[in-house]
């Protein structure tokens, strides 16, 4: 008679009990990068998104609920360029979790991975909120997102190896889809090619290079600096001279200038969701381009 091992038993049911792999905690800056991370990593990742659509992402306070959040992270995802200048490096430094430090595999930046653009001739912060290396708003050229996907879903896999393949098979999928969707947004977009627009606050130049739009003047005088009636008048000295479309404001910005000159010039003014989240629509990076094209479509009629 075989006797009984209450050990096996034990054993038996620890494996049984044993919860499943935990996901890669995926600590992001932006919703932009929150919600790629969520297309490639599927229900291997589970992402943290630090920052919403309707705040300034240069300007962010370093709480202790981020801090905890980096600390609990095996990956964090940032645009850079100093976009989270003001604050992720006091976050990751006061988390003290050498995971995800910068030039650590668990730190990743989108902005290295692109062309960048309007990089200053000098440094001066008397002239607003220079970039060094150069406008850090890459994400509203589409064509930019796939540019950091591939590279980002690379390292999921190299942070979670033995889910290489089903990141990879994610990445594949999504690539396929981004890439039908941004010829079929240029399509309908073709409309768009040439017309003239100002913008509230400089956040635009890839997407206006990508539609091929062309920008007039900018509401703030220098970047994140408010304007003065004075400034928005020469602004409108400068539309009777060279009439434009629309004027172009994020959803996170105020209206107040954007409403005053498009008041007296007699032009459209569009608030863009700028990043997931922005609006009902753009619920996720497909729903955000649907709905950035519709609605300057539309301010162009």
């Amino acid at each position: 008679m075989t006797s009984f091992k209450p050990w096996l038993v034990a054993v038996a049911f620890s494996v049984w009990a044993a919860p499943a792999l935990a996901a890669l905690n995926v600590f992001a800056t932006v919703p932009e990068w929150g919600a790629l991370t969520e297309e490639l990593g599927g229900d291997k990742v589970k992402v943290y998104t630090a920052t919403n659509a309707l705040q300034d992402p240069h300007h962010v306070e370093a709480k202790p609920s981020l801090i905890a959040r980096a600390r609990a992270a095996d990956l964090v995802v940032a645009t850079g360029a100093e976009l989270e200048i003001g604050w992720l490096p006091l976050v990751t430094q006061q988390a003290g979790n050498p995971k995800v430090q910068a030039g650590k595999p668990g730190y990743f930046e989108a902005a290295p991975l692109v062309a960048m653009t309007e990089k200053p001739t000098r440094l001066d912060r008397a002239e607003g909120d220079v970039h060094p290396l150069g406008n850090p708003h890459i994400q509203t050229d589409p064509r930019n997102i796939a540019r950091v996907a591939g590279p980002l879903s690379a390292r999921l896999a190299e942070l979670d190896p033995p889910n290489a393949a089903y990141y990879q098979a994610r990445y594949k999928a999504f690539a396929e889809r981004w890439s039908a969707a941004i010829g079929r947004w240029e399509r309908e977009a073709a409309p768009l090619k040439g017309v003239p627009v100002l913008v509230q606050h400089k956040g635009f130049p890839y997407l206006l290079d990508w539609l091929g739009m062309k920008e007039i003047a900018a509401l703030e005088p220098k970047p994140s600096v408010e304007p003065t009636i004075a400034h928005l008048s020469e602004v409108l000295d400068t539309v009777q001279h060279q009439p434009v479309k629309m004027v172009i404001r994020a959803a996170y910005q105020s209206d107040r200038a954007s409403q005053w000159i498009a008041e007296r010039a007699r032009i459209n003014v569009v608030a863009l969701p700028f990043t997931v989240g922005g609006d009902d629509a753009a619920k996720d990076l497909f729903g955000l381009f649907d709905d950035t094209i519709q609605r300057l479509l539309k301010g162009a009629q």
